[in-house]
């Protein structure tokens, strides 16, 4: 179902080898799964000890590697696999020194070593600086952090992947289930990798996946000051995940968590729906297949909700059941010490049934939902020799989805086809009519579709309004993900000089296959002869609304939309004394694939339609998507640095493969119409978007970034990080009416509320000849443009601390920040937590959506104080206690009114300025207790019982405010954060 890009490489490898022959500069190749371990030798005057031997050995690396100081006393161990080390120094004298460390996942841990001469025949040394550090990575002009498996498994964090954002610093919190939070982008701009593979939603930027922690060994996160390695172009924050392991010992665990609807406390919000249970069961196994060369792990993943509900106006619900199973599969093997090769295959299925059923909607309208996740990846690193490493990683990513209807209904919708009057919930989801007051004709022609499909109102009569029938819509999506990147380093010596240079190559392919079609007749409603045909002036009684797909003869195509991505990374680690300057770069290239054109020659557009056939969207080229990343790092003392970056980033996410796409106007929505027997007398077009060009010399979307800031560790145990980060995003796409800016100017409508100010943009179309394409090859009256003075503009000023000693660790960060804008893609629709088109939302959308009406003020996502702490402390007794707490200020939200503007419809039209108004602050306390029992020889195994308790306090605080004033509930929350809920847990180890 998608094309393996692998046997695609070949072109582009004289591309690759040539980059590396013109210009090889670069950094650790930490883009991968590992990090590294750094330092010197010295002697106890300061000086390098050349020739010391360096053996590195972990229960996560098969074998072990090795390393020798240079003339400087400098030593590097690159591509290590993360976990705890053992780093044993052997000198030129034959003498052998240890020394424990910690590598983090995509961080380097510095292990400097002064050797001290003989006192009293005894040798003493000393460990200057052990740099690895839980969180707060301080090592470099970034904002990049690391958390380990015993750091976060001792937290009250969570069971799946989303939950891990809640610790990163600066990042706002949120309860969304869809769209990602704020940290200084939309909530699209982020990007999600578990294992290396980019789990976004191809298209969209959401998190696609419901990945699980049980399985994650470390987390790595970037949100500022991104080197050009690893291949970041995110316009938000970037977060990875690597897997457990085997190790040379069997090792295994089997638990079993439950949320019971007994232990949460009511919800505030009055929903119709209770008694939710939650259980999780998960199991793991993992071991040496060859004792130190093959190593596996295993592991399964039970996750169920279920949910009773309530009766509603037609009685009782059915009961909402979510089950999903996962399985996940690694090999680890060492051929040598110094190739590492890593194969892993993961396969989740989940199932959801009883979904979507409105308060005054009968049972046959309930939904499902059923979803596969495949991950494959193999990867390899090499250690060429003491200077010099290469590694690959493919990948290939499928989510299928369906949703639809519980119950599929046997109606089938053809052209002069009829609907059976005495089964209307059997023909679609039928709209029951209304009684009206005085109305005799119409309550005539209603009233006997309300004694047989109406609900018992609170007068005991029978009343309409309410839906009957199956759900109307069936939808089946399909993305896929394939990549594979390469990438080589090197490290040169020049006196006090080094350069750690790298280069990488990276190429991706996504692909969506989208089909949506009706279950029976799709949405009926009654007219009741009060609207006639336009052909004939004939009285339409009912009015059926279905997928041009489900009429089965006419061989529509299902919409397929590719868009392939490569990027080239260079970039250099220059140290020099107390300096060090990164100096990168990374070209990127993007290419978008339609669907319904080919390309011919001949005629203006260059195109003629095709259905089903594949064609060249838009191309942006490398020399378009130069993005430079700068940074220096001054170490003015032992335990202090001041640092300063510049990036840029050209976030790839773009909706545009599908929704610029020609064929968009195949499958658009049928209008039937029928008369009063049920007999069809028409069939119209609805039609939706179709397909859009590009405006010419349009720049694609760019975010730049300003980092300075100071780290200072005080004293062993707490280290500080101080920072100013400011990013300004620009030249946003966006598809709006072509002659907009003529249209909509206040030249042409001087007395027209909202219309554009003089001076805004030219008053001129985007792109001149558009109709002349049209008459050619069709299209819509809407393009994709480059809208003038779109912008948003992010500051922020953060604090953060750790502190680590014994059995304490705390961190906490505190973080000012300014979101504001007018381009505001997390707030573009009537309700946001949704997968929405990135460059084909309702923005710029005709009169009152344009960036002039308004909206330039505070963003959704500005959080103007986020404070996050959390911590936990480790009793004698084989106990633990855990806490986070947070503290956030509310949401954004401005008042909508579409009458100002000439429309019923007030979806994003404002009647004052983005974000006058904010929803209340919330905070919240989570706390967790864990105890362990051990038991048999050496403590082989053990029993974990363990307790969360979410939002303590059980502030359930409101938010998504209703904007619309002229919709019931303006101005009140429609979400609230989750109440308080406990979760009990026993765990078997061995």
């Amino acid at each position: 179902m998608h094309t393996s890009l692998a046997r695609r490489i070949m072109p582009y490898a004289s591309l690759l080898m040539l980059a590396i022959a013109a210009l090889l500069i670069s950094m650790p190749a930490m883009a991968q799964q590992s990090g590294d371990i750094a330092g010197t030798v010295v002697d106890a005057d300061g000086v390098g000890i050349e020739g010391v031997t360096v053996d590195a050995t972990s229960p996560v690396l098969p074998g072990k590697r090795t390393a020798t100081t240079n003339e400087n006393g400098q030593y590097r161990l690159p591509l290590l696999p993360p976990g705890n080390y053992t780093l044993m120094y052997t000198l030129p004298d034959g003498t052998e020194r240890s020394r424990a460390a910690e590598v983090l996942l995509q961080q380097r841990s510095t292990v400097n070593v002064a050797i001290t001469p003989e006192v009293d025949g005894a040798t003493l040394e000393e460990v200057l600086v052990v740099g690895t550090s839980p969180l707060l990575a301080t090592e470099d002009a970034s904002l990049s952090d690391a958390v380990n498996y015993e750091t976060f498994d001792s937290l009250p964090v969570g069971q799946e992947y989303r939950d891990l954002i809640k610790l990163i610093p600066g990042v706002q919190y949120t309860q969304d289930s869809i769209r990602g939070p704020s940290a200084g982008g939309n909530g699209q701009d982020n990007t999600y990798q578990f294992d290396g593979v980019d789990v976004s939603l191809p298209m969209f930027g959401t998190l696609s996946a419901e990945p699980s922690t049980h399985d994650i060994d470390q987390v790595s996160m970037v949100r500022g000051g991104a080197s050009a390695v690893g291949f970041n172009r995110s316009g938000g924050f970037k977060i990875n995940t690597i897997s457990k392991r085997g190790t040379d010992e069997f090792h295994g665990e089997a638990s079993y968590q439950v949320e019971d609807s007994d232990w949460s406390a009511d919800p505030d919000t009055g929903v119709a729906s209770s008694d939710r249970t939650r259980e999780w069961i998960v199991a793991n196994i993992s071991g040496p297949i060859l004792q130190d060369k093959l190593y596996f792990y295993a592991s399964y993943y039970n996750p169920t909700t279920e949910l009773v509900n309530r009766d509603n106006a037609y009685g009782p619900v059915p009961d909402y059941k979510s089950d999903r199973k996962e399985y996940f599969g690694k090999l680890t093997w060492a051929p040598t010490d110094s190739i590492l090769l890593d194969a892993s295959y993961r396969n989740s299925d989940n199932e959801g049934r009883g979904q979507g059923v409105g308060f005054y909607e009968t049972v046959d309208g309930s939904t499902g939902s059923d979803a596969t996740l495949e991950i494959t990846i193999l990867e390899g690193s090499w250690v060429i020799n003491e200077n010099s490493s290469a590694y690959f990683k493919y990948t290939d990513f499928a989510n299928e989805t369906r949703g639809g209807p519980d119950l599929l209904l046997s109606a089938q919708p053809s052209v002069g086809g009829s609907l059976d009057l005495n089964n209307l919930d059997r023909m679609g989801h039928f709209i029951v009519p209304q009684a009206r007051d005085d109305d005799p004709a119409w309550n005539a022609f209603a009233q006997p579709l309300i004694d047989r499909y109406g609900y018992v109102g609170d007068d005991g009569t029978l009343q309409g309004g309410g839906l009957v029938g199956a759900a109307q819509t069936i939808n089946d999506q399909n993305f896929y993900r394939e990549s594979f990147e390469v990438g080589y380093d090197y490290t040169l010596d020049f006196g006090n000089v080094s350069h750690e240079l790298h280069i990488g190559y990276h190429q991706e392919e996504i692909h969506e296959i989208l089909i949506r079609s009706s279950n029976g007749w799709g949405l009926i409603e009654s007219v009741g002869g009060e609207e006639t045909t336009a052909v004939g002036d004939i009285p339409i009684y009912y009015r059926a609304n279905f997928f041009q797909t489900s009429l089965g003869d006419y061989g529509i195509p299902p919409i397929n939309s590719y868009a392939e991505s490569r990027n080239i990374e260079l970039n250099d680690i220059i140290t020099w004394n107390d300096f060090e300057f990164n100096v990168g770069v990374m070209f990127s290239e993007d290419t978008l694939y339609g669907q319904g054109l080919k390309a011919v020659s001949g005629n203006l557009s260059g195109f003629e339609n095709s259905p089903g056939t594949k064609y060249k969207m838009k191309k942006v080229s490398f020399d378009e998507m130069m993005q430079p990343r700068l940074g220096v790092t001054w170490h003015f003392a032992d335990n202090a640095s001041l640092f300063a970056n510049y990036a840029r980033y050209y976030p790839s996410a773009s909706s545009l493969a599908r929704a610029a796409s020609w064929d968009r106007n195949l499958h658009t929505e049928i209008e039937a119409l029928f008369d009063i027997n049920g007999n069809m007398i028409g069939l119209e077009e609805d039609a939706s978007s179709s397909g859009k060009l590009f405006q010419e010399g349009i720049d694609p979307r760019h975010v730049d970034e300003f980092l300075v800031g100071a780290n200072w560790q005080p004293m062993d145990n707490l280290t500080t990080r101080i920072h100013y980060r400011r990013r300004e995003a620009r030249s946003f796409w966006e598809d709006t009416y072509n002659w907009a800016l003529e249209a909509y100017s206040c030249t042409a409508e001087p007395d027209r509320f909202g219309c554009m100010p003089a001076g805004w943009a030219p008053e001129e179309p985007y792109i001149p000849n558009l109709n002349d394409y049209r008459a050619e090859i069709g299209g819509s009256t809407f393009v994709i443009a480059e809208v003038p003075n779109g912008y948003t503009d992010y500051d922020e000023v953060s604090l953060e601390a750790e502190w680590s000693q014994d059995n304490w660790y705390v961190q906490a960060s505190y973080t000012w920040s300014d979101y504001r804008g007018n381009f505001d893609q997390d707030n573009a629709t009537s309700e946001n937590d949704f997968n929405t088109f990135i460059g084909s939302s309702l923005l710029s959308d005709g009169r009152g959506r344009m960036l002039w009406n308004m909206k330039d003020g505070q963003l959704r996502g500005d959080r103007t104080h986020l404070f996050k702490a959390y911590g936990y402390y480790q009793f004698s007794w084989n106990g633990s206690v855990g806490a986070y707490a947070l503290y956030q200020s509310g949401q954004p939200w401005e008042t909508w009114d579409g009458s100002l503007y000439g429309y019923s419809s007030d979806t994003i039209r404002f009647a004052e300025p983005a974000g006058t108004h904010r929803s209340d602050a919330h905070y919240q306390l989570d706390l967790n207790y864990t105890q362990n029992f051990y038991f048999g020889a050496n403590d082989r195994y053990g029993v974990q019982l363990r307790a969360d308790l979410y939002n303590v306090f059980d502030n359930q605080t409101g938010y998504n405010i209703q904007p619309s004033i002229n919709t019931a509930g303006y101005g009140e929350p429609r979400s609230y954060y989750l109440p308080r809920r406990l979760q009990l847990m026993a765990k078997f180890l061995f």
